[in-house]
């Protein structure tokens, strides 16, 4: 049995490697998964629109699912996805979200009488991604604002989300994407503890549902806690964004704007990198078909 899943991308609002608190909101970049099941016991996969990267984490994703369910099945996984990988703009948690909602749907369809809900979707996508060693956090924030779409402040130790809502639909999404890849296991867990009562204070700002302002204070103590160039940031800002910062571990960066977004992409021709511009996505995760 065959299933597709769909989940979207997200972006930092603050990025909870520091304190273990998170926010994150739903962009409209996303990653397709086909989960087909076979009697194998083995599981094989592919990354379409990233070949050369590693398929561990849909593997142990689809197989998180099974075993959870007490079934044996194997399953070849196929994924592809419009999210430039390993820049902060949560590909790992929209690939685990769309792997495992597909291989859930798979196994409802194929006559198992099996029970699931959203959130069991996202936690058995979390344990996924931390056996995995894509994240250090659990990344439960942006898996959260990766399936349900819209904002969520969240407590990630406890994995409870404490304050969600839809985002601005009418904001315009601006990434700056850097050529150069940052993965998780370069990042030093240490060092971003340095500045963690001040980012405490960002994610209060967030809590209160000052989003806006939450985003770009931790963008800039989180560019030199990662020694990132904030100039991008604050460059959108000076254009018109109404925030702006670093995405996850970056080096990507994000900016929302009201307003035309050729000046903020006017700004960004300084810098070496692709701009891509996107929307804010407030829609949950879905299987097609």
């Amino acid at each position: 049995m065959k299933s597709i899943g769909v989940s979207h991308g997200a972006a930092t609002i603050i990025n909870a490697m520091a304190t273990g608190k998170g926010a994150a909101f739903g962009i409209g970049l996303e990653t397709k998964a086909v989960v087909e099941l076979n009697d194998s016991g083995e599981f094989t996969a592919r990354i379409r629109s990233h070949p050369k990267e590693s398929t561990k984490l849909i593997e142990i994703s689809a197989r998180k699912v099974i075993e959870h369910f007490g079934l044996n099945y194997g399953a070849r996984i196929e994924t592809e996805s419009d999210i430039p990988i390993a820049r902060g703009l949560k590909s790992s948690s929209t690939a685990a979200n769309s792997v495992v909602l597909a291989t859930a749907n798979a196994l409802l369809n194929s006559g198992n009488k099996i029970q699931f809900d959203d959130q069991l979707l996202i936690n058995l996508g979390v344990d996924a991604a931390v056996e995995a060693g894509v994240t250090i956090t659990g990344a439960f924030d942006d898996a959260s604002a990766s399936y349900f779409g819209g904002f969520v402040v969240t407590d990630n130790e406890k994995r409870k989300i404490l304050r969600a809502g839809e985002m601005e639909s009418s904001l315009k999404v601006l990434l700056f994407v850097p050529k150069k890849k940052t993965y998780t296991a370069e990042i030093d867990k240490e060092r971003t503890k340095i500045l963690s009562k001040e980012i405490e204070i960002a994610w209060d700002e967030a809590l209160k549902g000052n989003l806006y302002t939450a985003m770009t204070l931790n963008g800039i103590l989180y560019s030199a806690i990662f020694r990132q160039d904030s100039e991008i940031a604050l460059s959108a800002i000076s254009a018109g964004a109404i925030a702006a910062g670093l995405s996850g571990k970056g080096p990507a960066v994000v900016a929302l704007t009201r307003e035309d977004s050729g000046r903020i992409k006017d700004a960004w021709k300084e810098f070496k990198g692709d701009i891509i511009e996107t929307t804010i996505n407030n829609e949950k995760a879905r299987i097609l078909g």
